[in-house]
């Protein structure tokens, strides 16, 4: 309404802004841009902006040079509509002030619902399943008396019989009922906005109406649909196993060798679809396309299942397929997508639905004990609320008598096929937080291993907490791209315990190794700013060998980043190679087992370098540098050191040990210094080796108190400064004690090293 300079400020200027109700606000504003008369969009006062979803910011009344601000203009980058902040966004003149800027946008609010799906619990894998499950809980718990509504389809009609399909099934038992039925004259065209904005809710793209209507049922159902091109069908259906050999192109381009195993819909000739899975290249929906076959169908799960392993496919219809779909809405689901498709895209259905198959049984029956109810959920329930459960999970009552009942399940449950199913789903929800504590618990006490393998990893995780260590606890299905690309020799893509049935590629195999996990996490912090870590997990590794499968327990640590948090006395020093050898060194100490750990060389291809440790002829563990390609699969750009420790191992290695209790010497120690000229290979375990099989009466001690390499030294040559403690217990050593030690250590020590007194 107006737009007035500020009288503090050059780039701001004061504007008067009718929103179409109440009194116009008084804005400031600094975009270049703003003039009276142009229609904008305005966040008023309270309203949350959120240009960056982790980062967002409400409107407040302020005072902006003394000038008071009731709102905002608003940018694209600030409605997060785009990265432009030249000036504000100007809408056009013709909308009408006060216009909720949503609506211009054909943006709608919605509700998010997340559920922690199992994969038995097919029937929820839409989005009448999950309703079902809500029904049932309110009803039981608030009284709600609510009813399951489905779709109306009422209007369904057929207009006449003249686009007619002639459907054969050669295989009932991988195709047990198949339904469809035509639709002519359709207008192939985008998907009106409602329809895209609900499949993009859901994380869906839009593509056509036709198609879009299918995707929309199947969300809504949970029943997958196909449309196929009526003109490429040659008049016929068939349903039929390919011949092994058969090559057949499908929706992503790709030419597949078929077996005698896949079900596959043909038009007699040739085929059109892999049942279940994913359709042909040649027979979907066009632009052009004036004439459509509409599938429903129920596909064994089991013959589904194998054909999407075999080829690799995993897609939204295999998905519910495999897991087994509600065969009572095969109809059902086609007529609601006609109905939707003819809202959409016009047309006249021009074929009575035509059903095919032996089909297959819409319940399972069978007995159920209201005694063994209450007594594996562990309380009394009475037996009105058990009915009205059953009842509100559509389960039914057929008979009762002495105690016993009689159910029928919908098949829709295929998880429910026994009674222990059912007891399952009535304590699901009555709810688990309602059945009792007893009072106390009765246990029998037998012989535990020793040591107690929880209570050794309840004190190691208290001990690495404790040095500022973080648990972590990560999924044992991962990627199988991580093996092929960074296994190496220790680790092979022939020894992978292979999922028959994967969520996903990304989830395809058992792990083989802790450090692809621990990666992952640091990848996950780094990119949000939380670089400096240090974690630890105790899970299992899984190997396929050629007759057996092995499930070995491992203790991985890693470092990365600083040591420290960043403070005004720290030196901002990072994490090194020799900080994490001195947090296993310290495990190992706290463990018993520091006397027994051997190391040398390591051979990773993880582990760009690093060493081995070992208990005797058993290998324990590694440490070293995670390698520069490694690091690049995650994107991880500073130094990574990581442990990975075989616990099965170390807990064999603690039989070995022994608690010993001493009192205080009542001798003092006595200190000796060697300044060793040594080859650069040489390790400090080297040496510290050599001197205790020197002496193991009287050496307490061994220590390296500096290390040198650089100017005035040869080539190839490093000096280690390394202290030697002695002391008895009993009584107090003589010079010529500890010189006689010293002189066979520094024998030992130039004949097996080469080492030199500097």
């Amino acid at each position: 309404m107006s737009c007035e300079k500020h009288a503090d400020a050059d780039k701001l200027k004061v504007t008067t802004v009718s929103i179409g109700n109440g009194e116009p606000l008084q804005i400031v504003c600094g975009a270049p841009n703003v003039a009276v008369g142009q229609k904008v969009i305005v966040a008023t006062v309270g309203c949350t902006l959120y240009p960056n979803p982790d980062e967002p910011f409400k409107i407040k009344a302020a005072k902006i040079r003394g000038v008071e601000s009731n709102g905002m203009l608003c940018a694209e980058d600030e409605l997060g509509l785009g990265k432009s902040h030249d000036g504000i966004l100007i809408l056009p003149n013709d909308l009408n002030v006060g216009t909720p800027i949503a609506h211009y946008f054909e943006l709608e609010d919605d509700f998010e619902i997340e559920i922690g799906l199992t994969p038995n619990r097919a029937d929820a894998m839409g989005h009448i399943g999950v309703a079902r499950d809500y029904v049932a809980f309110m009803n039981v718990h608030k009284n709600a008396d609510l009813k399951l509504k489905f779709p109306e389809i009422g209007a369904f009609k057929v207009s006449d019989e003249s686009l007619l399909i002639d459907i054969t099934v050669e295989n009932e038992d991988f195709c047990p009922k198949y339904a469809g039925l035509t639709i002519k004259n359709v207008d192939v065209k985008p998907s009106p906005s409602w329809l895209q904005n609900r499949l993009r809710a859901v994380g869906l793209s839009p593509i056509n109406n036709i198609v879009d209507a299918t995707n929309f049922v199947m969300r809504e159902l949970g029943t997958p649909l196909h449309a196929f091109d009526y003109d490429q069908l040659n008049g016929k259906i068939s349903v039929k196993t390919a011949k092994t050999g058969d090559e057949f192109t499908t929706l992503d381009d790709v030419k597949r060798t078929l077996s005698e195993n896949n079900l596959m819909i043909t038009n007699g000739e040739n085929h059109l679809c892999i049942a279940g899975v994913f359709g042909g290249k040649d027979s979907g929906i066009k632009d052009s396309s004036k004439n459509i076959f509409l599938e429903s169908a129920y596909f064994n799960p089991v013959s589904v299942r194998k054909t999407a392993k075999e080829h690799n496919l995993n897609t939204d219809a295999s998905f519910r397929f495999e897991r087994g779909v509600d065969p009572s809405l095969i109809e059902y689901a086609l007529k609601r997508c006609a109905l939707l498709i003819q809202e959409m895209a016009g047309g006249t259905i021009s074929m009575t639905p035509k059903i095919i198959g032996k089909g297959i049984s819409l319940s399972n029956k069978f007995e159920f004990s209201y005694e063994r109810c209450n007594k594996l959920i562990g309380t009394d329930i009475p037996k009105e609320t058990v009915n009205t459960i059953l009842k509100n999970l559509d389960i039914q009552v057929l008979s009762e008598s002495n105690g016993t009942a009689q159910l029928e399940v919908p098949a829709y449950r295929v998880d429910v096929v026994r009674e222990a199913d059912v007891i399952e789903e009535i304590l699901r929800i009555y709810g688990f937080n309602k059945v009792p504590l007893p009072e106390k618990m009765n246990m029998s006490i037998g012989n535990f291993p020793k040591p107690d393998p929880e209570n050794v990893q309840s004190v190691i995780s208290e001990f690495l907490v404790g040095k500022g260590f973080i648990e972590t606890l990560n999924n044992s299905l991962t990627s199988s791209s991580y093996v092929e690309k960074h296994g190496g020799e220790t680790l092979q893509s022939a020894n992978n315990v292979v999922l028959l049935n994967p969520l996903s590629q990304e989830l395809n195999v058992m792990r083989q190794s802790l450090i692809f996990n621990a990666l992952e996490v640091i990848e996950y912090n780094q990119n949000r700013q939380n670089p400096d870590l240090k974690t630890f997990e105790f899970g299992k590794t899984y190997h396929k060998y050629s007759d057996s499968y092995v499930e070995n327990r491992h203790l991985l640590l890693s470092i990365s980043g600083r040591k420290m948090a960043e403070n005004w006395n720290s030196n901002n020093e990072t994490q090194t190679f020799y900080s994490m050898k001195g947090y296993v060194n310290n495990l190992f100490e706290r463990l018993g087992l520091s006397g027994l750990i051997k190391e040398s060389a390591l051979k990773s291809n993880d582990l760009m370098e690093g060493i081995q440790l070992s208990i005797l002829k058993n290998k324990v563990g590694q440490i070293g540098w995670v390698s520069n390609s490694l690091k690049k699969q995650f994107g991880i750009k500073q130094a990574v050191f990581v442990a990975d420790l075989n616990w099965d191992v170390i807990m064999q290695s603690l039989k070995m040990t022994k608690i010993v209790y001493k009192e205080l010497p009542k001798t003092f120690a006595v200190r000796r210094d060697f300044s060793l000229l040594l080859d650069t290979k040489v390790t400090y375990s080297e040496i510290e080796q050599i001197a205790r099989s020197t002496d193991k009466e009287l050496l307490q001690e061994v220590g390296l108190f500096d290390v040198y390499e650089g100017g005035n030294l040869p080539e190839g040559k490093k000096s280690y400064a390394v202290s030697f403690k002695f002391q008895d217990q009993e009584k107090t050593l003589k010079d010529e004690q500890i010189d006689s030690i010293m002189e066979k250590i520094r024998r030992e020590l130039e004949g097996k090293l080469g080492a030199t007194l500097r």
